[in-house]
């Protein structure tokens, strides 16, 4: 078993675990660097010491591996522990790239409102202005849309009811749109329009519908053009259809719905079931970039921002608004930012109100309903600090966290 021994702006490594702190947008240093404390915040002091035990817990609980990064003001913080490759027993860093999920979402939700800066869309019309004929309700508006509250069945209910079943049937395939619209709109309507939220990934092929529509453009070069050539995400890349992630990354394990049964290496595929609802391929640093940005008013105007703040209860100690989700964490903080589970990955990214503290955290493991609420704690660690309730750390499985309502998750799959 490999340890770690970490002191404020020190860091021991060993051969699969690391933990450092460096000034933000500074070269890389070599394992052992130190550095200035953070600037003084607002906000609780980060605990260092207990973001790090939420990852050895994700071990602990069947991830092969688990990470975070966390950007405060001028200062990065970042842990890793266990492997990126069971195979060769590579050990994860947080310069792997890997499947951030629905995280996309907020990508797609910020083109929506860029374009509504420029015009070319009103949050309030239908979303049949723009795609006629395509819903069968002309009430189901763009804002319903963004925020859950279409109703539109989520199709992956059906597609994932059996875990490795399911994924091993739609890893290589190719989708249309339009095709993943038809298995929604076969099945009844969840809610009436604008009702209560009610979590579908249909909502989010809608938007990438909209995007393409509207701009004439894939949604991969309306990501690139507008999100990831600006704000120079370097690891940051939309290869729907392509099955394998570009350059040096983390393979991701899927866990079966049997106890006991070995993980599948789930690394391979299209993602073609979500696309502008889960398809984006990232890494802890460009997350953090791109929500700090976000939250900091540089890829929208202050109007625009506002409408995506406007929150619908979704659950819990959670709200949603536009693309974006806010969790309320138990010393009375609220972070923004999103959630994202697709095969053999499970990610949190989050950043305060103002974008000048951000968290990204993976495990790269999914299904896996322990690790998930696990993974809750790396946002405690990070924006409540010591000051965060223990028992924030052992709450029940979240059903509509970023999973869809009928799709199984293991609450303990060991």
């Amino acid at each position: 078993m490999v340890s770690a021994t970490v002191v404020r702006g020190t860091a021991v490594t060993a051969a699969l675990v690391s933990l450092l702190a460096v000034p933000a947008h500074a070269a890389p240093r070599q394992p052992g660097a130190t550095t200035a404390a953070p600037a003084a915040s607002a906000q609780p002091e980060p605990d260092i010491d207990g973001l790090w035990g939420v990852l050895r817990t994700a071990r602990r609980h069947g991830a092969p591996g688990a990470m975070a990064r966390l950007d405060d003001r001028s200062t990065v913080y970042w842990a890793a522990t266990g492997v990126a490759d069971r195979a060769t027993g590579r050990a994860l860093s947080n310069t792997d790239r890997f499947r951030i999920g629905s995280v996309t979402k907020i990508f797609s939700a910020v083109v929506l409102l860029q374009l509504a800066d420029e015009r070319k869309l009103k949050l309030d019309a239908p979303v049949n202005r723009y795609l006629p004929g395509l819903l069968p309700d002309d009430r189901i508006t763009v804002r319903h849309v963004l925020s859950h509250r279409s109703g539109l069945h989520d199709y992956t209910n059906e597609m994932f009811a059996r875990t490795v079943p399911g994924f091993e049937a739609v890893r290589s395939k190719v989708f249309t749109y339009r095709q993943l619209m038809d298995r929604s709109l076969s099945k009844p309507r969840t809610t009436r329009p604008g009702g209560a939220y009610s979590y579908s990934n249909t909502n989010f092929v809608v938007a990438g519908m909209l995007i393409e529509k509207l701009t004439g453009h894939s949604v991969r070069t309306e990501y690139k053009n507008r999100i990831i050539d600006p704000l120079e995400l370097r690891d940051t890349f939309y290869v729907h259809p392509g099955k394998k992630i570009p350059g040096r990354h983390t393979r991701g394990y899927l866990t079966p719905d049997t106890a006991g049964t070995a993980l599948v290496d789930a690394t391979e595929q299209t993602v073609s079931w979500a696309q502008s609802a889960g398809a984006v391929i990232s890494t802890t640093r460009d997350l953090n970039t791109f929500l700090s940005a976000l939250l900091g008013g540089r890829l929208t105007s202050r109007t625009q921002l506002a409408q995506m703040q406007r929150w619908v209860p979704a659950g819990g100690t959670q709200a949603y608004g536009l693309g974006l989700r806010r969790r309320d964490l138990s010393c009375g903080v609220s972070v923004y930012g999103h959630t994202g589970a697709v095969q053999g990955y499970y990610t949190y990214a989050f950043a305060s109100k103002d974008g000048a503290r951000s968290l990204a955290a993976l495990a790269n493991t999914s299904n896996n309903g322990t690790v998930l609420n696990t993974m809750l704690g790396t946002l405690e660690s990070a924006f409540c600090g010591k000051k965060a309730k223990s028992g924030q750390r052992a709450t029940p499985t979240e059903r509509h966290e970023d999973v869809a309502p009928g799709v199984p998750v293991n609450p303990d799959p060991r």
